[in-house]
């Protein structure tokens, strides 16, 4: 069934065979085929539609997608983190509550400084949850979502530039200088504070590449 939306077989808003058919089509059974449609309707591929069949409602499988992002470079990782950061810290500038403002603060707290007395998966943790909280404090709930789905990645980009040599890992003021434009309600300083903690290990990774916008 992948095959035949990859191959563009069924196209997006088609109704596609009905069970006895696919059955035949594909050589197994009525309740393998209704296991692969209950599959790709949850990933958000097909729709059912009681009393009038399955439609195409999507041609890309989330399902797909963290392998795929399994693959994807250290800099493409960091080149997203990037983008879901500086857009959550821009919005966090002007929906943060008093609330959103202690959770990141305390967790700042906690993140410190650079983890050379202490377990770096312990540093990596509190880290990961000051970004978390920025993101929360953007107060849009697609994009905590979006967010908390590339969670991994991120982490996975925070033990990177602990592991890697030559790569520059964003200090405590640099955190503080997010926080504090966050704070002040400043999305512009936000923006730039928070663009300002990946483009130097973009930088490291490949000098000669485009800035961030």
């Amino acid at each position: 069934m992948r095959h035949c939306l990859e191959r563009g077989e069924w196209r997006v808003g088609e109704r596609i065979p009905i069970e006895p058919e696919l059955a035949e089509q594909f050589g197994v059974s009525r309740n393998t085929v209704r296991e692969a449609v209950r599959v790709l309707a949850y990933n958000g591929v097909l729709e059912v539609r009681q009393g009038d069949g399955t439609y195409v409602r999507s041609a890309v499988d989330a399902g797909d997608m963290p392998q795929d992002l399994s693959r994807a470079t250290l800099r493409e990782h960091l080149e997203v983190r990037a983008m879901l950061e500086v857009e959550s810290a821009r919005l966090a500038a002007e929906r943060r509550t008093p609330e959103d403002l202690e959770v990141m603060r305390a967790a700042l707290s906690l993140r410190g400084e650079h983890p050379h007395k202490r377990r770096r998966s312990v540093f990596v943790e509190h880290d990961l949850a000051f970004h978390r909280a920025v993101v929360e404090a953007a107060h849009n709930p697609a994009l905590a979502k979006l967010y908390a789905f590339f969670e991994r990645a991120v982490r996975s980009t925070v033990r990177a530039t602990l592991e890697v040599q030559g790569l520059p890992e964003p200090d405590y003021a640099a955190h503080v200088r997010v926080f504090e434009a966050i704070a002040e309600r400043d999305a512009e300083a936000a923006v730039q504070a928070a663009r300002a903690l990946l483009q130097p290990i973009l930088d490291a990774l490949d000098p000669a590449a485009p800035r961030l916008p």
